[in-house]
C-alpha cells in the first residue's frame, strides 16, 4: 500500500529525482522562470517554496540547509539577497505554473514554473553602436 506516500517518482532514482529538483530550483532561482514538464514543475514548485521558506527566516541555520540542499553558492545568495525580501509580505504560493503546448517528440505536457511577484531578469540593452561610426566619421575627415 502507498498510504502517506506523495512523492512523484518522475521515473528516477531518489538521488537522481533530489539532484535533478536541486538543479531545476537553482536554474529557477538564477533565470526567474523555467520550462519544463509539467510533472517536473509540480515536484520542484514545493522544493523552491520550501527554500523560499528558509529565505524568509534568513538564520545562518536556514542559509547552510539551503545550501545543502541545493549545491550552488551562489544560487542560496541570490535566493537570500533577492527573492525572499521580495517575497516577504506573502505568506505562501512563491511560485506559479503556466501549462503549455505539449512536446512535439513525446507529446509530454509542457509547463513555466515561475515566480510570483518577481521580475524577471531582462537582458540589458546594448549600447548604441553610432558613436563607434561617428568616431570612424571623423577620424576619416
Amino acid at each position: 500500500m502507498r498510504h502517506l506516500k506523495r512523492t512523484a517518482k518522475l521515473g528516477r532514482t531518489g538521488e537522481h529525482r533530489n539532484a535533478m529538483l536541486s538543479n531545476l530550483v537553482c536554474s529557477l532561482i538564477k533565470h526567474k522562470r523555467v520550462t519544463t514538464t509539467l510533472a517536473k514543475a509540480k515536484a520542484a514548485r514545493s522544493v523552491a517554496e520550501k527554500m523560499v521558506t528558509l529565505g524568509k527566516h534568513g538564520t545562518l541555520h536556514d542559509r547552510r540547509l539551503a545550501a545543502a540542499r541545493l549545491h550552488q553558492e551562489d544560487a542560496v545568495r541570490i535566493l537570500f539577497n533577492e527573492i525572499a525580501p521580495s517575497q516577504k509580505e506573502r505568506r505562501g504560493g512563491y511560485t506559479r505554473i503556466v501549462k503549455l503546448n505539449q512536446r512535439q517528440g513525446d507529446a509530454a505536457q509542457r509547463a513555466i514554473l515561475e515566480w510570483v511577484d518577481v521580475p524577471l531578469a531582462s537582458e540589458p540593452a546594448p549600447e548604441a553602436k553610432p558613436e563607434k561610426e561617428e568616431t570612424a566619421v571623423e577620424a576619416k575627415a
